[in-house]
């Protein structure tokens, strides 16, 4: 039966990785990749019985293939601080990790914590998340932003949900879309990408409607109303970034 190393990349978590790590105590391993924390969060890692290490960020792929790197067991599951395995979840991926796993790896729906609900709707929902694989078969990718493992073999689908507390509030959502976009445009921006005026007035609406039509955020209330704008104001920002990216590079042309 595999057994199963659980990692999770820190920086000033106090807040977030006790409960994280409560929720993951039933792994055989639990390693906390840390990048300099000036709070709390590697006192509170060393005294619920996570192995820490230390090491300069390096981008959230490389430092989650280092994390992977000093698993003592194949298989892997990498938990962001902010994330929270459930009862029901933990059931079921040590019901997979009973055998000998048919995939290389498995995706898991997770659900975020938003406005006091759960949303089950727009495109926070059901976003699948890769993390439990072979570290053998799998390497994440270097993307600034939504990095993701690339596995080499077939992927399976897990069905309970992974909880994401990822925002305190709207104002912490807001922070994170501003520096997120600042991340994707850039990354666009070298692959050669651009962005028009066409860019801007038709992509937000489309991702709003997208998010509030298409994938029900209606039925959630205010919740729903306010992600979905949220979200056709993430595409905004990032399109008038790479756009402003594009005049500064015309500028000293």
């Amino acid at each position: 039966m595999p057994k199963l190393s659980v990692t999770i990349i820190t920086l000033n978590e106090a807040r977030n990785i006790e409960a994280a790590l409560e929720s993951v105590s039933w792994a055989d391993e639990v390693i906390v990749v840390d990048s300099g924390s000036s709070d709390e969060t590697v006192g509170i890692a060393t005294r619920l019985g996570a192995r820490v290490s230390e090491r300069a960020w390096s981008g959230y792929g490389a430092q989650k293939d280092h994390a992977a790197g000093l698993a003592a067991h194949e298989w892997v599951l990498s938990l962001d601080a902010d994330e929270r395995v459930t009862p029901e979840l933990a059931a079921e991926i040590q019901g997979v990790l009973s055998h000998d796993p048919p995939h290389a790896g498995y995706r898991i729906p997770r659900t975020t914590r938003y406005l006091g609900q759960w949303l089950k709707t727009t495109d926070f929902y059901p976003d699948h998340q890769l993390r439990l694989y072979d570290r053998r078969a799998g390497r994440w990718s270097r993307a600034p932003v939504h990095e993701s493992v690339q596995l080499d073999g077939v992927v399976g689908t897990l069905r309970h949900d992974l909880h994401h507390y990822a925002y305190e509030d709207l104002s912490a959502h807001v922070r994170t879309i501003n520096d997120y976009t600042t991340l994707a445009a850039a990354d666009r921006f070298e692959r050669g990408r651009r962005a028009g005026m066409l860019d801007l007035l038709i992509r937000p609406p489309l991702a709003f409607a997208r998010n509030y039509l298409l994938r029900r955020g209606c039925l959630q209330g205010v919740a729903g109303l306010v992600v979905s704008m949220m979200n056709a104001y993430y595409v905004f920002l990032k399109h008038a970034k790479l756009r402003e990216l594009g005049l500064r590079a015309g500028r000293k042309d």
